[in-house]
């Protein structure tokens, strides 16, 4: 292996200790002297020359002893490269001696790392991005916990008022109630009838003024019910309130459909029998109906009052008298010279009514003549 240039093995017999120090220290002067005398020497040999003069000689290698592998010099200076060959054909360089003083190396050069400094800067950077981290999670959490606190505290809000609003809404119809049940604004002091002619409305209004004075919400309809009772001649009546004070009540009176005598008097009865009204002569233009059908609780009554109900009012005014002795053999007699009708039960009262309406039509008003229509398909007129 060959070696470095300017580097021999110590020579043996060499001074060592003081005078190896002082030797070393003379060679160095003498490095500085000639480096400054020729300035255009290689830089390189300059190195060499004053590594070689600053190195102690050595003995001659012997069996086993250890060859250096370095140029550094004994004295711990730095590492000049005097090994290095120089490039054929290329310019010198000047190149300054490096420095020696601890004091400058330690201001241009950084102490190399141990590995052990380099996991520990490692650890300490992943502990600040750790806890850099962390602090970025917490400030979104309290950000997120803020905006839930917002959203739920604007629902709570919401909700609140959606309930203070229908409690209002129900304390107000509440106190409307209140007022409407028991308060005297609201309480009964007029009583008005409509729809009576043959009803005196003084004696109905007589008969339910025992409520006056009482709100109209606390009315007793069945107590009216009661008391318009004892007037038969009132087939229904409705009733309507006109806040604040106001009941009207409209009547539908009893129409009387035939008359029935009774000894002297004539009664004016209703499809359901009840007496509408007495008179001591019988009226106009109501048909008399015969002592076989005066029983309200009758079949043969019951059919009377089918059959006149299903007469066309130009019919029904010339129809003088009506009787039958059962539901099946109605037979009435016409104004006039006496016509009369053969009706039969009261079915197909309407399809009858027609064909008698039509015959009546085409004969003549002054001939005595007998219609029988109790088989609406085949109408037979009689000459009597």
């Amino acid at each position: 292996m060959k070696r470095p240039e300017g580097f021999d093995p110590p020579r043996a017999g060499a001074p060592t200790g003081d005078g190896s120090e002082r030797s070393r220290r003379r060679a160095r002067k003498e490095a500085d002297a000639g480096q400054a005398a020729a300035p255009s020497a290689s830089p390189a040999r300059q190195r060499a020359e004053q590594e070689a003069a600053a190195s102690p000689k050595a003995s001659p290698a012997t069996p086993g002893a250890s060859r250096p592998t370095s140029g550094v010099p004994a004295s711990g200076s730095p590492r000049t490269g005097a090994g290095t060959p120089r490039r054929p054909g290329g310019p010198a360089r000047a190149e300054q001696p490096a420095a020696t003083d601890p004091s400058k190396r330690g201001s241009t050069k950084r102490a190399p790392r141990t590995p052990g400094e380099g996991r520990e800067r490692t650890a300490a950077q992943s502990l600040k991005d750790a806890r850099r981290r962390l602090k970025r999670a917490e400030r979104k959490r309290r950000r997120f916990e803020r905006g839930e606190v917002k959203r739920f505290t604007r629902r709570s809000r919401s909700r609140r008022t959606i309930m203070l609003v229908a409690s209002g809404l129900v304390v107000a119809l509440l106190a409307v109630l209140a007022v409407a049940v028991y308060s005297p604004l609201l309480a009964l002091k007029t009583i008005t009838v409509d729809g009576a002619s043959r009803v005196d409305a003084e004696q109905v209004v007589d008969a339910v003024d025992g409520q006056l004075g009482t709100p109209l919400a606390l009315l007793d309809y069945g107590q009216f019910t009661r008391q318009l009772a004892d007037f038969p001649l009132i087939r229904s009546y409705v009733t309507e309130m006109v806040p604040p004070d106001t009941l009207i009540i409209h009547i539908v009176e009893r129409a009387p459909v035939a008359a029935v005598q009774n000894g002297e008097q004539f009664d004016l009865v209703d499809p359901a029998g009840i007496v509408v009204q007495t008179t001591p002569e019988r009226p106009d233009g109501v048909p008399l109906i015969g002592a076989g059908g005066q029983d309200p609780a009758s079949a043969s009554f019951t059919s009377v009052v089918a059959v006149l109900l299903a007469l066309p009012a130009p019919l029904l005014a010339q129809v003088d008298s009506i009787t039958a002795s059962t539901q099946d053999d109605v037979t009435f007699v016409l104004r006039g010279i006496g016509q009369t009708v053969v009706w039969g039960s009261a079915d197909e009262s309407a399809f009858k009514a027609a064909a008698l309406a039509a015959m009546v039509a085409k004969q003549d008003p002054a001939a005595r003549i007998e219609y029988d229509v109790s088989a609406p398909g085949s109408v037979v007129v009689t000459p009597r």
